[in-house]
């Protein structure tokens, strides 16, 4: 895909951040089956709900702006980013420590996904696009808001846990 103007560029973004909703709907249920905190297991499984109408949340976006197709690319930041994740399955036994990696390897997502999110409300703003700004926003805003729920839980429980077995 050519990238020439801004244009170019929000398309280019909208369809890498298309590409990583749909790869992180089919990671987080194995997610939550590797987790053993009830309330990360939750937390996962919620946030996949969150995540479906995310991406119904693009399509909204593609349909609020004329002649905007999606171009089919995949991105590969979150191929990487979910491949730590299958590490730390692979590698820590179950209880807190492996939870403990896997809300580190969720909020490398969670990191990644706010800085997509702003960028492309930035760039809708810029472009005049403020539909899309607004539908932008809102999932800008729940992933903020899973990544504070992902650190309450390791703070509260399964840091604490994990690092009593430790000890």
């Amino acid at each position: 895909m050519q990238i020439k103007t801004l244009e170019d560029l929000f398309r280019h973004l909208l369809s890498d951040t298309y590409s990583a909703e749909k790869q992180l709907i089919r990671a987080l249920p194995k997610l939550a089956r590797a987790a053993h905190d009830p309330l990360l297991k939750e937390a996962f499984r919620s946030h996949l709900e969150e995540t479906r109408g995310q991406l119904e949340r693009i399509d909204n976006v593609v349909d609020s702006i004329e002649e905007l197709k999606l171009a089919r690319i995949k991105c590969v930041a979150m191929e990487g980013l979910i491949d730590e994740g299958d590490e730390i399955i692979e590698e820590i036994s179950e209880g807190p420590v492996r939870d403990a990696g896997l809300i580190a390897a969720a909020q490398k997502v969670e990191h990644y996904e706010i800085a997509a999110y702003g960028t492309l409300c930035t760039l809708a703003a810029q472009l005049g696009y403020s539909k899309a700004k607004s539908l932008l926003g809102e999932t800008l805003e729940e992933e903020k808001a899973a990544d504070s729920k992902l650190s309450t839980i390791a703070e509260s429980t399964v840091n604490p846990d994990a690092e009593k077995k430790t000890h």
